[in-house]
């Protein structure tokens, strides 16, 4: 990866109409403003569908490591189509507050919007819908017919189905692909219509030579097609129930760790299959992406594992993961791909020595640097301790906004931050462009900013708070927050510290 920078902003917090960011004309506005920006990279969160309407939508709890959200299908579009009116949108309640994402209402109104225009779609005269099914039938059939089902029981997960069907026996996948025929065919009409508008998306961004990092959760969630159509993939019992599940050990988030809930892989039946299904997965992204971040990569190397009904992940241990027998594959089979390395959360030199070998530029996020325990040369997050081989951000999505953050810093932190930056006059709220800057001057070849810290917002603009529920996923940017004073300074900031992207600017 060369010299570059880029901006962290989800698609979802897009200031779309509508009640949440899509693929219509804000996303395209928002790819010129980085490209006049001299930005290079646009890095969003995951696209996969998420939960009917939960108090959270986590975008790392798909119902699938293939499909997409039908959230993010324009409506705007739609309408152009002639499928539906404006005055059918306009009527629609998706929510009061336009800083804010409403997925209980988008789940009640968007999603009937979508089957009005399905249904007024001609789809199955549709040459190019045909033509999807048939290049993406290897793992649309499973997502579909699980996502009918699962409306068909009330959203209730699959393994709370009736045995015949939670247990994927060929019997009652016939009966209800026959008996949900037209809700089917609904689910394969959302996906036509968000790999077709993602994919106009991605080729208008990659003309403004802005190319797009998508973001690779490890696990998927427990409630997924994934699971349910494929549970020798999984660490299942002979009911299909997990054995043990996904966590993490207590760290500066979580003083009793984190219970994720995700089935753990079978890494040894991975391993003897030459790791298809995952190579597939990833050749699958890398249609959608031109880079991709894989969440928690330290678990190729040892993942915890919390025994299922754990209250919380203190009884969780180590287990090792396949290493880079993985990486090795993936050269083999998908060639060399940009791919970066979300190395954080405990170290150990194993998982140091996975990075190293695999090549893959690591992440350094400057709200980690400044430990007063660690002040030297062990800390690898401060910046003067980068190499190249780096992506460095100010903050991630689980991060507080870098103005929030600041904020909130006890008396001897703050010291430790205005001496590295010799800035003991500005005041705290506005050292925001300050550690900006800090990462844009590092070695790293790599500088993604979340597009909260360029607008200087507090933690009223946080993304994810690890352990909470109810808050998050939910910000949304201003209609009028991507100023050009804002573009112009951000142009600035990145051509003094050799990042622009001169291809949009010969």
């Amino acid at each position: 990866m060369k010299r570059s920078a880029g901006v962290l902003l989800s698609v979802t917090s897009l200031p779309s109409r509508y009640g949440i960011g899509c693929f219509d004309r804000t996303a395209y506005d928002f790819v010129d403003w980085l490209a006049a920006a001299g930005q290079t990279y646009w890095q969003i969160l995951p696209l996969g569908p998420t939960s009917f309407g939960s108090s959270d939508d986590s975008p790392y709890q798909a119902y699938s490591a293939f499909a997409g959200n039908p959230y993010f299908i324009s409506l705007d579009d739609l309408v152009a189509e002639g499928v539906l009116t404006r005055a059918e949108c306009d009527a629609a309640d998706f929510g009061s507050d336009p800083a804010k994402v409403s997925y209980e209402k988008l789940h009640e109104n968007r999603l009937a919007l979508l089957r009005r225009a399905y249904e007024r779609s001609d789809i199955s005269k549709n040459g190019e819908y045909q033509q999807f099914l048939r290049d993406n039938s290897w793992w649309l059939a499973d997502y579909a017919l699980f996502m009918a089902v699962k409306g068909f029981f009330g959203g209730q997960p699959w393994n709370q189905w009736p045995q015949d069907i939670r247990l994927h026996w060929g019997f009652a996948l016939d009966y209800y692909r026959r008996e949900l025929y037209f809700d089917v065919e609904f689910q394969q009409y959302l996906q036509f219509k968000f790999f077709q508008q993602w994919g106009r998306l991605k080729a208008y961004a990659n003309s403004k030579h802005i190319q797009i990092i998508g973001d690779i959760p490890i696990y998927v969630s427990p409630d997924s097609a994934d699971v349910w159509a494929h549970p020798e993939l999984f660490q299942l019992d002979e009911n299909n129930r997990p054995r043990a599940i996904a966590g993490c050990p207590p760290d500066a988030f979580a003083a009793e760790g984190q219970i994720w809930g995700n089935p753990l892989y079978r890494w040894d039946y991975h391993r003897s299959t030459g790791y298809d299904w995952w190579i597939s997965r990833l050749w699958a992204n890398f249609r959608l992406y031109d880079v991709i971040r894989i969440d928690h990569f330290r678990g190729f190397d040892e993942y915890f594992s919390v025994p299922c009904g754990s209250k919380n992940a203190l009884s969780g241990h180590w287990e090792k993961g396949p290493g880079m027998d993985f990486f090795w594959q993936v050269r083999r089979r998908l060639g060399d791909r940009q791919l970066i390395a979300e190395d954080l959360g405990l170290m150990t030199d194993s998982v140091r020595w996975l990075v190293r070998d695999s090549g893959y530029p690591n992440m350094k996020v400057l709200q980690f640097a400044f430990d007063v325990k660690d002040t030297g040369a062990g800390n690898d997050y401060l910046p003067h301790n980068y190499n190249n081989n780096c992506v460095v951000y100010t903050g991630t999505h689980d991060n507080e906004t870098m103005a929030g953050w600041l904020t909130g810093l006890d008396a001897q932190t703050m010291t430790l931050v205005r001496d590295y930056l010799g800035d003991w006059h500005t005041p705290a709220e506005k050292l925001c462009g300050r550690m900006i800057s800090l990462a844009m001057m590092s070695a790293a070849d790599t500088c993604i900013v979340p597009i909260q810290d360029h607008l200087g917002l507090d933690n009223g603009a946080r993304m994810n708070q690890p352990s909470t529920v109810g808050k998050n996923w939910r910000w949304r940017m201003a209609a009028d927050a991507l100023t050009p004073e804002l573009q112009r300074e951000l142009l600035t900031v990145t051509r003094r510290y050799g990042r622009l992207n001169w291809d949009n600017f010969r």
